[in-house]
């Protein structure tokens, strides 16, 4: 995984910082937050928080206290160890597109299905710059609802060997979830085993959304008591479009995110004192004009350096970032726009990365030729955020006593000794001139990521896995296909 050393890009005073520890304060203390889940409140009623019907008033103090129990970093393990992440400090980790209901498929535009999902799971196996295929890449609706949780799960067990996200839709199927990866991390010794394995170190990082404003829903409560009792990974994530699920300032927005990150975290770590979560952020605003959600604004930039700094502040890893982009298709707008929202990604050295690859319409749509050009983003910015080695050898005095004044370098010993990865070479882009660029079809940026796709689905080989894994893997889901009646 990516380990980035460069030094964060910090844009709060210890003045703005003061007056937004104020405000959440404030948020927190006289408006509240909603919890739509009986356990919570109880958990909370006993913590002594005082609880009104569903609205749970919280003091700050104590909720520090419950979030510096969560650990600063931790690992999540993949059933290959060489793909394990760390989370936290340094350390940033990349999965692909989540959610989108729909995929695109050069022109075409269409329903996302099962053989999408697998499709985009075999993609991300093949990328070292994604750590993670993610979870919920697309939504299969070809599937029925209630079970397509279990095909997605396998797959991403199955096809790849790196880490994947558990699926949140309710309590049951986060259950599953933690089930199969059970039977996953079992090593042939059975699934008590493999639950022991999980619950020592994390097998799955999961996304819980809140419902903002100041609202945690019934459904994703239900996954997250089951996840963080089970000491799963889970990042407790505000979403906020500014100008609709907050004030359209971005103070206000940065003010609500807090209340509602921290006060998720505070009931994980009620569930399970020192399981793992992330604070998260996915923070946007709408066009004031139209009232669609855009994404790759500048305020979303600030937005993300800002959720940095703050989840820093509380010794937290966060999530935020990714190549999001309002783009209908992978043109420039969703180049530019992607881009706007991974740099600072990594200025602000985010830990987990959710959306890093296929994201297009505004999360409406898992894109193909999105996901190879937010890769090539990806792996380019890897680069760009890798400190120079200076020494001896790099400052070249030989290469000028052979050249000379007045001459070239092609042909120089240090060139030729280093020529082959002296530059990233980006695998997507196109530097040929304009004849040749023509005599080779004229292909834009979209035309040739759409070759690669192919190309890389083509040549996918799964990686391997013990059969009697996989054949309990698939019992599991046949049976609970069964009962739970598809």
């Amino acid at each position: 995984m990516f380990v980035n050393k460069m030094p964060r890009y910090e844009i709060l005073s210890e003045e703005a910082m003061a007056t937004l520890d104020g405000g959440w304060r404030r948020l927190m203390t006289e408006i509240g937050v909603e919890f739509m889940d009986d356990r919570a409140l109880d958990l909370f009623r006993q913590a002594g928080q005082r609880v009104e019907e569903h609205k749970v008033f919280l003091d700050p103090d104590f909720v520090l206290e419950q979030v510096a129990k969560a650990p600063r970093e931790f690992d999540v393990q993949a059933r290959n160890p060489e793909r394990s992440v760390h989370i936290g400090g340094d350390h940033m980790a990349f999965g692909a597109v989540y959610g989108p209901p729909f995929t695109r498929e050069g022109e075409v535009r269409r329903d996302a299905t099962m053989e999408d999902f697998r499709n985009f799971t075999k993609l991300a196996q093949t990328y070292d710059a994604l750590d993670s295929a993610g979870g919920v890449i697309n939504e299969p609706n070809d599937t029925p609802l209630d079970s397509r949780h279990l095909d997605m799960v396998y797959a991403l067990a199955t096809l790849t060997d790196k880490l994947f996200m558990g699926n949140v839709v309710s309590g049951v199927n986060a259950r599953d979830t933690i089930e199969m990866a059970s039977i996953l991390f079992g090593a042939g010794q059975g699934r008590e085993h493999g639950r022991a394995s999980i619950e020592a170190t994390p097998a799955t990082i999961s996304l819980i959304n809140c419902n903002s404003p100041l609202r945690w829903d019934d459904r994703m409560l239900e996954a997250q008591f089951e996840y963080s009792a089970a000491n799963q990974a889970v990042v407790l994530t505000p979403f906020i479009l500014m100008g609709a699920m907050s004030p359209v300032t971005i103070p206000a927005a940065l003010v609500q995110q807090i209340t509602e990150a921290l006060s998720g975290i505070a009931l994980s770590q009620l569930i399970r004192p020192g399981s793992p979560v992330v604070f998260g952020s996915f923070l946007s605003n709408i066009d004031m004009q139209s009232g669609s959600p855009t994404f790759g604004t500048p305020e979303s930039g600030i937005g993300l350096l800002c959720t940095g700094q703050i989840a820093r502040h509380f010794g937290l890893p966060f999530r935020t970032g990714g190549g999001l982009t309002s783009s209908q298709v992978t043109d420039a707008q969703a180049g530019y726009e992607a881009l706007m929202t991974l740099l600072p990604t990594f200025l602000a050295g985010t830990n987990w990365v959710m959306h890093s690859a296929g994201w297009l319409e505004g999360g409406l749509v898992a894109g193909y030729e999105k996901f190879i050009m937010d890769v090539q983003l990806v792996e380019m910015l890897q680069h760009e955020f890798t400190p120079l080695e200076i020494d001896e050898a790099s400052m070249a005095f030989d290469a000028h006593e052979e050249v000379g004044h007045g001459g070239h370098f092609l042909g120089a010993m240090h060139t030729m000794e280093r020529f082959r990865t002296c530059f990233y070479r980006p695998f997507l882009s196109s530097s040929e001139n304009y004849e040749r660029w023509m005599r080779n079809g004229g292909q834009d940026t979209a035309a040739r990521a759409g070759k690669i796709w192919r190309d890389k689905l083509e040549a996918y080989e799964p990686p391997p896995l013990d059969e009697a894994i996989r054949a309990e893997l698939e019992e599991y889901v046949v049976r609970r296909r069964a009962e739970l009646g598809d």
